[in-house]
């Protein structure tokens, strides 16, 4: 049986006014510390307690997934969208971070019966296939693994650092932060996940953290310089599937 997260409810009420009023002070604060210690006294365990109710009253079990570690990921989806939240409309917070974990969840759990059904449908049509010849395709032998891959995007996203770009390519300062992160991240992966809470057990969130402690951005700033670095890792990728290394 799981245990309950968090503290236990005062009077049932585990987002009520004061959670309400910490959401504000959360998101208008511009300091780091003080936004984590705002999050850490009035929201993370309100933010779990509603996570797992969710969860637990629609019923939102994903297969071959831990009930933690569903719980782990949509809380990481909801703190990269918090930000989202607009306070200025007079909208409770609550329903708006709960019908973004909702339909979060549903969304995986949709995905994944897609691709249940998807992968029924071919194991039952591929059995004659697999006995013939002309549709056996080798794939070339390669030792290229995980830490090639990765070194193979650190090298890149330090090209890009020097070239800088021009025009709409130019790099924003952001942007620079965000690729010294990441550079830093790849360059000692192994010492730097080791070192996160729970070991090799990390998550989005222990991630996010170290980028904003090493780069200093923000959450939003992060989001929007990483689509720079997204597109070189794309690159990357694409281009090793299609010589089959992956």
């Amino acid at each position: 049986m799981i245990e309950r997260r968090g503290r236990k409810r005062v009077n049932g009420l585990y987002f009520g006014p004061e959670q309400e009023e910490a959401i504000v002070r959360f998101l208008t604060e511009d300091d780091y510390i003080i936004r984590n210690q705002i999050y850490n006294k009035h929201l993370r365990d309100a933010f779990d307690i509603m996570i797992e109710s969710i969860i637990r009253r629609y019923k939102l079990y994903r297969k071959n997934y831990s009930f933690e570690d569903l719980h782990s990921d949509t809380l990481s989806y909801l703190i990269l969208k918090a930000d989202k939240f607009d306070f200025t409309k007079g909208k409770r917070a609550y329903s708006y971070y709960g019908t973004i974990c909702k339909n979060y969840m549903l969304g995986l759990v949709i995905k994944d019966t897609k691709y249940q059904n998807q992968t029924l449908d071919f194991e039952s049509s591929t059995s004659s296939i697999d006995a013939n010849d002309k549709y056996i395709y080798e794939l070339p032998d390669t030792n290229y693994n995980l830490e090639d891959l990765i070194i193979n995007i650190s090298e890149e996203i330090k090209e890009d650092l020097k070239t800088d770009g021009v025009g709409k390519n130019k790099l924003t300062d952001n942007e620079r932060k965000l690729g010294d992160a990441l550079i830093y991240i790849l360059d000692n992966w192994g010492d730097v996940f080791a070192n996160m809470e729970g070991g090799a057990k990390y998550n989005k969130n222990n991630i996010l953290a170290t980028i904003r402690d090493y780069a200093g951005l923000e959450t939003k700033d992060i989001r929007i310089a990483l689509r720079r670095f997204k597109k070189i890792y794309a690159i990357i990728k694409t281009s090793k599937i299609n010589k089959g290394y992956l």
